[in-house]
């Protein structure tokens, strides 16, 4: 939520009823990760009531598509992931250096995954048609992003993300657009 009492990135809040009932974008100045601060979890699943469209949460089938497409447009367009966590509000991508600029192979890693979900008819907002007919994205306009200075950094990171599916309750997840971090 862009203003979300722990903090988020988000620097506007696009939805007036959202702005007007609980606040303008809390944005936060930190590269770490906000989501273990403590917040009010009735204050946010009322602000989200307010949200022009449902939140997403991908299905299992869902999340299997997305890390389809995901492998799909790495291998063809050669990025390096190094860690890909799909779970079913939002994803964790460890992504290694590349000639593009990150936040355009973030775009283009979502717009795959969501042609390969239209297409399949699985898209989570497909009965969300917008008044010109076409169908909302599933993914936050942004993306949180950390950059990884160091090889120490990049290894936490993996860790991190190959753990985050147990912090849910589920198992480990196995991608094939994954390929290990090198070895030094």
């Amino acid at each position: 939520m862009p203003n979300e009492e722990r903090g988020s990135w988000s620097d506007f809040v696009r939805n007036w009823e959202l702005f007007y009932r609980y606040g303008g974008a809390t944005k936060v100045d930190t590269y770490r990760s906000v989501a273990d601060k403590p917040y009010d979890r009735e204050r946010r699943r009322e602000s989200r009531k307010s949200l022009t469209y449902p939140p997403v949460e991908f299905s299992g089938v869902q999340a299997r598509e997305v890390g389809l497409a995901f492998a799909d447009k790495a291998q063809r367009a050669n990025y390096s992931i190094h860690a890909c966590a799909i779970m079913r509000n939002h994803v964790h991508l460890v992504i290694g250096r590349h000639r593009y600029d990150f936040l355009q192979i973030a775009n283009l890693l979502k717009g795959a995954a969501t042609t390969r979900l239209t297409q399949r008819n699985l898209h989570p907002l497909q009965q969300c048609r917008t008044p010109r007919g076409t169908i909302p994205s599933p993914w936050a306009h942004r993306c949180w992003v950390v950059f990884l200075d160091s090889e120490v950094d990049v290894r936490r990171a993996v860790k991190y993300v190959e753990d985050n599916p147990e912090k849910e309750g589920k198992k480990r997840q196995v991608w094939s657009c994954v390929v290990p971090y090198p070895a030094r």
